[in-house]
């Protein structure tokens, strides 16, 4: 299996992170990819950029070190209505957006029930392309509900190479991944495999999620980003609402 864009990583701008724009992409030339998302941290997480970064991406070359880059967002989950901390205007105008829980972001109920409600709306946005790391058991989710509404809204579903690590701060993220998967297959949904790199070396770096894919015998029409074509076909970003 081969993946041609990696399309979960962060820059200096997100704040935690190592590496600027340029030398992200000159390591994804080097992993011999074809696209790169730089998805840094929205507005609520702290210690990120201010909104002015994201709103001035327009100056950023689509292109560069041979690789063609989607400059977007990790947005933040805010409640169970799903808002996120970014406007529709300013979503419209990005290449990608990812949504993801975070808990010191979210201000919802964190009981299954209301995590589950908080994605499904959040999924109904157009702009909402990738629910990342669904995998965090400190944000419990009805897989088989989350499964469903991702495929009925078109919204990608994240396997996190990072939540995957055994050292991650993400509670059962093994167990929760091999659930989401299941209910994947079983119901044809799309998912997309993300490094969530912090540092230039992690990017297309999936030594983590390729067991679990493996292990549940998880179909390779099925992942979204195995080409740069196909993830664009299946982004909501670009296509009429």
């Amino acid at each position: 299996m081969k993946i041609e864009i990696d399309t979960h990583t962060h820059t200096l701008a997100s704040g935690h992170a190592y590496n600027t724009i340029q030398e992200m992409a000159s390591a994804a030339a080097k992993k011999g990819l074809r696209g790169l998302a730089i998805t840094d941290h929205a507005v609520q997480m702290p210690g990120t950029c201010h909104i002015y970064y994201f709103q001035n991406l327009r100056v950023v070359p689509r292109q560069m070190c041979g690789i063609e880059l989607l400059m977007g967002t990790e947005l933040n989950i805010l409640n169970e209505e799903g808002e996120v901390d970014f406007t529709q205007k300013l979503l419209e105008e990005l290449d990608i957006a990812i949504a993801s829980m975070h808990p010191q972001c979210y201000k919802g109920e964190r009981t299954r029930e209301m995590v589950t409600q908080a994605y499904v709306n959040a999924m109904q946005n157009p702009y909402v392309d990738i629910i990342g790391h669904p995998d965090d058991g400190r944000c419990p989710v009805d897989m088989e509900t989350l499964v469903r509404e991702a495929k009925k809204t078109g919204t990608l579903l994240e396997v996190n190479n990072s939540s995957l690590n055994p050292e991650s701060f993400r509670l059962d993220a093994v167990k929760n991944c091999r659930e989401m998967l299941w209910e994947c297959r079983k119901q044809e949904a799309m998912v997309v495999l993300g490094t969530d790199s912090h540092v230039d070396s992690e990017i297309a770096d999936y030594r983590y999620a390729k067991p679990v894919l493996e292990e549940v015998h998880f179909p390779e029409e099925l992942i979204a980003n195995t080409s740069l074509d196909k993830l664009k076909s299946c982004l909501k970003h670009g296509k009429k609402v």
